[in-house]
């Protein structure tokens, strides 16, 4: 179904502009990484500076080197769609590892280090919007506690309690200010993708109202000519009744042709209905034919997707066809009942019937038949003897209606 298909389509491109998004993001947080390890060497570098984070060799350049590994593997792997992400989180928390013997080595609370927990809590929540996702930078705070009251002359832990109570406030609007920046950006592609959605929807239809517009002052007028010309021609060959044969095969033909216009044209302005359609099909059948047709409709008829209502119409008019050429019927039945849970369409005849087993070659009615019904979503089932008729059912399951207008490809 076209409608399934657009589904897909979306899904897909909302996958892709997820992983675009990440990929952005963890590019964004490389960068902020490779600054984090450039100050990180200066650290190491500059004496004042190792001599405050209390750092000494060679462990320090051995963390180091490590991180900046990580971080150049975060940022090749990122675009691997199963391992990436993994990746990306197991290397932050190596990351918030040194960055916790860091701050602990260099004064808990009061080390130089301790503001970049908090971008650790924004890398977590920019990558990873999850809640639990942001407990590991949030539980470097509480280890901070713990580790600074280990060690000797250690400041009071009222005091270390109101420094994490202001850490976690300042954590806690940093990941409101991000949840609510992401959410505003959900919504806003949100409404873009529905107006793009409207927009080519008003386009399909403005498109089909043209092309049926074409096809009824073009087509439809050709063919009521060719129908005036031979309602001409028969009042001129009286006299000749193999003419007016051929004369009257070709009116036939050209009113079936103009009644399969006019059918095309309601179905490309969306406003094909189904049962008039299925009353106005054997309306004409039996004028044409002069088979009586009785038609019974139960249940409340529902608007359906275009392709189960053309498949349900075209094979109620096969099933026609068939009986005016092979089955000299002189009475048709025709119900159709609508539930909740199935559409069915039964076509009785008491013709000459046949053996559906033994179907001419190069016949395909039975066959397209089968493949409508099955492009409709249903089964058909025929039952047929020689001498005893034909009964056909299709079964339809409702299917339900698509966003957009499709262009009808079924016909």
């Amino acid at each position: 179904m076209a409608g399934t298909a657009g589904v897909v389509i979306i899904g897909a491109r909302e996958v892709l502009r997820l992983r675009e998004r990440y990929l952005t993001r963890a590019t964004a947080v490389f960068y902020a990484r490779v600054a984090l390890l450039t100050l990180g060497l200066g650290a190491l570098l500059v004496p004042s500076w190792r001599a405050a984070f209390t750092l000494s060799v060679p462990v320090p350049w051995l963390l180091f080197c490590a991180g900046l590994a990580s971080a150049l593997a975060c940022q090749t792997m990122a675009a691997h769609p199963v391992h990436g992400r993994r990746v990306m989180f197991v290397t932050l928390i190596f990351d918030l590892g040194v960055l916790l013997a860091l701050i602990s080595r260099s004064g808990g609370f009061e080390s130089p280090a301790i503001g970049v927990q908090l971008l650790f809590t924004i890398f977590f929540a920019l990558l990873f919007p999850n809640p639990v996702a942001i407990v590991p930078p949030l539980l470097v705070l509480p280890a901070v506690i713990l580790a600074s009251q280990l060690m000797p002359n250690s400041p009071p832990l009222a005091v270390e309690v109101m420094r994490l109570a202001w850490l976690a406030a300042l954590n806690g609007v940093a990941v409101y200010v991000i949840v609510y920046l992401t959410s505003r950006e959900e919504l806003q592609t949100r409404e873009i993708v529905a107006l793009e959605q409207s927009l080519k929807d008003m386009a399909i239809v403005e498109e089909r109202n043209r092309i049926a517009r074409d096809i009824h002052d073009g087509l439809g007028a050709s063919l009521s000519g060719v129908i005036i010309q031979a309602e001409y021609l028969l009042t001129l060959t009286k006299k000749d009744a193999d003419l007016q044969t051929e004369v009257k095969e070709l009116k036939t033909g050209a009113e079936e042709a103009i009644d399969e216009v006019r059918r095309a044209v309601s179905m490309w302005r969306d406003d094909f209905l189904l049962v008039p359609q299925l009353e106005n099909t054997i309306t004409t059948f039996t004028s044409r034919h002069k088979v009586p047709v009785e038609l019974k409709v139960e249940g409340e008829a529902h608007k359906l997707p275009e392709a189960q209502e053309l498949g349900i119409f075209r094979i109620l008019q096969e099933c026609l066809t068939n009986i005016a050429k092979h089955a000299h019927a002189s009475k048709v039945e025709v119900g159709v009942r609508f539930a909740p849970e199935e559409i069915v369409l039964e076509i009785v005849d008491d013709g000459a019937g046949f053996d559906p087993q033994k179907t001419p070659k190069n016949h395909y009615g039975l066959i397209n038949m089968r493949e409508r019904a099955k492009k409709a979503g249903g089964e058909v089932s025929i039952e047929s003897a020689p001498g005893k008729g034909t009964r056909v059912r299709l079964a339809v399951k409702p299917q339900p209606m698509p966003h957009g207008l499709d262009v009808v490809a079924a016909r």
